[in-house]
């Protein structure tokens, strides 16, 4: 009956499919994964947070006056609680989005599933992190599995140009897996990094028929927590 929390606040979403639009944010702490871009190591790489029961948790979402909600982290999945949590805010009405890396299935109620595959770019050269997050970030039955149960998209972290050949050798083991429900999001944590980026990577995408994520969280508050 425990969810562990690190924060719960009502800001936009910044990425992919619903970016601009006005959301509650349920940020999980706890993480499997060691990315070293990470823009929120207080879920992983320093964990903090607190525990609270799902429906104190849920009390507190429904106390917004908004449709949509984002259950994020870290690493939601992580976390058993989180069905029910994804359960009774559907029940309610909500707009659920969970986003998870896709190393573990959990039966979730989710109206969109944000799937962000690790590349081999997300790796940390730091001794044993390095060794379990690249055994641990790709999990193909789980990502099989969240495409093929709920509407999804796929979102992967673009650092550098080589990274966009990954991609296309990555999808190539799903069959089901579209161009339209693909985004690209630059790797950046300043307004200017984004920029430069982005110009180049809208090239790529619109050459593969992908989609550019904005970071409006980046644009609009640079890389801080709660926003």
């Amino acid at each position: 009956m425990i969810v562990r929390i690190v924060e719960i606040f009502h800001s936009i979403q910044g990425e992919g499919q619903f970016a601009g639009t006005p959301s509650v944010f349920v940020r999980t702490t706890g993480c499997n994964l060691r990315c070293w871009f990470c823009d929120s190591k207080y879920t992983s790489w320093h964990p903090e947070g607190y525990h609270k029961t799902w429906k104190t948790v849920f009390e507190r979402v429904k106390q917004f006056d908004c449709q949509h909600v984002v259950v994020t982290g870290g690493e939601p999945m992580l976390q058993p609680d989180v069905v029910p949590l994804t359960l009774a805010l559907a029940e309610v009405g909500k707009f659920v989005t969970v986003e998870t890396a896709a190393t573990v299935f959990r039966p979730v109620h989710s109206d969109l599933m944000s799937v962000s595959p690790k590349l081999t770019n997300s790796t940390p050269q730091l001794g044993q992190w390095s060794e379990r997050h690249n055994r641990l970030r790709d999990n193909p039955e789980v990502v099989r599995r969240l495409i093929g149960e709920y509407s999804y998209q796929l979102k992967f972290v673009i650092d550098r140009r080589e990274d966009v050949d990954e991609v296309q050798n990555y999808l190539a083991r799903f069959a089901n897996a579209t161009s339209d429900h693909v985004w690209l999001m630059p790797q950046a944590i300043n307004a200017d990094q984004l920029m430069r980026k982005t110009e180049w990577l809208k090239l790529e995408a619109d050459r593969l028929g992908y989609h550019v994520s904005p970071r409006l969280q980046i644009e609009q508050f640079g890389n801080v927590r709660g926003k």
